[in-house]
């Protein structure tokens, strides 16, 4: 049996998408708001608290951007990898949230948007990372900084639970949320 391994996962602060009701998916340019980098601040003084040993971002650029407040906060450079973004809405990134509640089959955790991620790629994406993790991993607590999607499909993992049982409430912006995995 594998040692547990805690993961701090840091969803990223508010982005300039976020506070525009706009679906962001894996769109890799948009920044943080002013709230964004005082969020990002104050889950990075919580982070380094916790102490972590490694810090992994997703490579998006609000993740990037709260990454380096972490990084700062901790003393830890960080690494990005496209493992860690967000589910992809395809052609349905840029386009105002509200329209999409009677498009998007939120309850088919296989549908997706043309060019996009079903909930079941996602969680399989995480699955496969989480995974990596466990067979190598980089220290005894990781912090991940990420987005709210791929957190709820980390939950779903760590709990043994397919992309069909992900938790519903997705973590606000500019928290952390504590995991043990590999046990």
């Amino acid at each position: 049996m594998a040692r547990p391994l805690t993961l701090l996962l840091v969803r990223h602060g508010q982005s300039e998408w976020n506070a525009a009701g706009r679906m962001q998916g894996q769109v890799a340019h948009v920044p943080l708001t002013p709230l964004g980098h005082t969020q990002a601040e104050a889950a990075a003084a919580e982070l380094a608290r916790l102490r972590p040993g490694v810090l992994l971002s997703s490579d998006l650029l609000r993740a990037v951007q709260t990454a380096e407040h972490c990084a700062r906060a901790t003393g830890l450079p960080f690494t990005t990898t496209p493992a860690l973004r967000e589910q992809g809405y395809g052609v349905l990134e840029g386009r105002p949230s509200r329209e999409l509640w009677d498009v998007v089959d939120w309850s088919d955790a296989h549908w997706s948007a043309e060019g996009g991620e079903s909930l079941a790629e996602l969680h399989a994406r995480v699955a496969a990372y989480l995974t990596q993790l466990c067979a190598e991993p980089p220290a005894d607590v990781v912090a991940l900084v990420t987005h709210g999607d791929t957190i709820r499909a980390a939950q779903a993992v760590a709990a043994g639970l397919g992309a069909d049982a992900m938790p519903a409430i997705t973590p606000h912006n500019g928290t952390v949320t504590r995991l043990e995995i590999c046990e």
